[in-house]
């Protein structure tokens, strides 16, 4: 109840804070598949109000529909669905207020619903299978605010198929000193330089099988940036969580890190030390360039706590490319990754706390050891784009195929028809193991095929 009152009472706070006349603002739509690890940048148009102040206003809808099919193997097969049909509606509105050179107040609303077989089943199994809300195929992906220090999500309305939800994605005050930045409040931090693995990003990294990165889950921070030199920065993140048991914000939960980013010439380095959780981690990554081409090359070692001895070591390195070829626009690039704390018997992963505990914070998106993975996006004409992306887990071997296209329709609206296909043998990580439920019930993590076809609209 508190919840709802809360992001009630921030919404009627973005509405106040509204220009009388009106807001407008240019379309701003951040890359799907940046051609390099830099953010896109805002491109809201603002209306100053006296004294100074002046407010930003962005918003957008986008309507997805998508229909999976089980696979043989598929643990939905068990209930005999056939084909599933889902539905997704999101909307988020943006809003920054920027109080001269000297600070800024931004907020992010999100309101989603979601419908469909998918989620019925999924339900279905986890009252016919208890245990299995786990696994991936079956897991809610209704996002909480369990772990983060604010409660700012609440659900309207939920049924057996369906979930209605919103919740406050960004509320962020930065203070823009003449020595620096400081941010406090919901935000989200990328660190690292992998395009679709990352291992020095530990706070909310993206999945490599996402296929939309508009925005990452904030998470609740105080950051601090200080630039020195004159390619130099440091950053120092500190990140409260609560215990999802007791409700308290412990150490064990929290984080405490620090980035020194230094630059030479035409490359770059990055310097991590991070206390994460009861691990203490460290870090390295690199970018530079040869000829037309940018490299990169990322690792962490991680110290592991909870009393135990020794670590893993994560590294990504990968190298894109631009070029023209019979008059076509260009771009790819391939990407190595590997994770030492995993391995390749996936039923016996699923017991190793170090990765479960990764996987239920949403840190660790894989089970194998070793992947090679590759994109090319295509522009056939300046309005339409062909992307593919191949993510393959080279020990099976077994992978995924995400072939997309998007068409900007118009200016303020942009359809994308794409699919996810995965390939492997049973036994596989993308083909599917099976996973002992009960001594008497065994379920496969095959997740189905599908096709989907999304609709957004930016309004100005």
């Amino acid at each position: 109840m508190r919840t709802k009152a809360l992001i009630v009472a921030l919404s009627c706070l973005l509405c106040i804070l509204s220009p009388v006349d009106g807001p407008t603002e240019a379309r701003d739509r951040p890359q799907q598949v940046p051609a390099s690890p830099a953010q896109v940048e805002d491109r809201d148009e603002g209306l100053s109000t006296p004294g100074g102040i002046e407010a930003q206003w962005g918003a957008h809808v986008k309507f997805q529909g998508t229909a999976s099919r089980p696979g043989e193997r598929s643990l939905f097969q068990s209930l005999d669905t056939g084909d599933l049909y889902d539905g997704y509606v999101e909307t988020r509105l943006r809003n920054k207020v920027l109080f001269g050179d000297l600070a800024s107040l931004e907020t992010h609303y999100e309101a989603v619903l979601a419908n469909g077989d998918t989620r019925r089943s999924r339900n279905t199994l986890r009252r016919l299978i208890p245990g299995t809300s786990q696994f991936a195929p079956v897991a809610d992906l209704t996002p909480t605010d369990d772990r983060r220090l604010l409660d700012l999500s609440a659900t309207i309305d939920e049924g057996n198929g369906h979930v209605l939800y919103h919740r406050l994605d960004r509320l962020v005050l930065s203070l823009q000193p003449t020595w620096g930045v400081v941010r406090i409040g919901r935000q989200a931090a990328t660190w690292g330089n992998g395009l679709l693995f990352n291992p020095l990003d530990l706070f909310n990294p993206f999945s490599p099988t996402d296929i939309e990165k508009d925005y990452k889950q904030g998470d609740d921070m105080a950051s601090l940036q200080i630039p020195f030199a004159r390619q130099g920065d440091i950053q120092l993140l500190y990140v409260p969580r609560r215990d999802p048991i007791s409700e308290h914000v412990t150490r064990d939960c929290s984080s405490l890190a620090g980035k020194i980013h230094l630059g030479s010439g035409t490359t770059e380095y990055d310097f991590l030390a991070a206390r994460h959780y009861d691990d203490t981690v460290i870090g390295l990554g690199s970018v530079g360039y040869v000829g037309g081409a940018a490299w990169r090359l990322d690792g962490t070692w991680t110290f592991l706590g909870h009393g135990e001895t020794g670590g893993y070591l994560a590294l990504v390195t990968n190298i894109d490319y631009s070029w023209v070829w019979l008059e076509k626009n260009l771009y790819g690039f391939v990407e190595f990754y590997f994770n030492g704390l995993c391995h390749d018997r996936y039923a016996e992963a699923l017991a190793n706390r170090n990765i479960v505990a990764r996987l239920d914070r949403g840190e660790l998106h894989t089970l194998g050891r070793t992947y090679l993975s590759g994109h090319i996006r295509i522009e056939l004409h300046p309005l339409v784009n062909i992307y593919l992306t191949v993510i393959d887990n080279l020990e099976d071997p077994s992978g995924l195929v995400q072939p997309r296209v998007t068409w900007d329709a118009t200016q303020n609206v942009e359809i994308t028809l794409g699919g996810n296909i995965a390939y492997g043998s049973r036994g596989t990580e993308y083909g599917g193991f099976d996973i002992p439920v009960t001594p008497f019930t065994t379920i496969n993590s095959r997740s189905p095929d599908s096709v989907f076809l999304q609709l957004a609209y930016f309004f100005p």
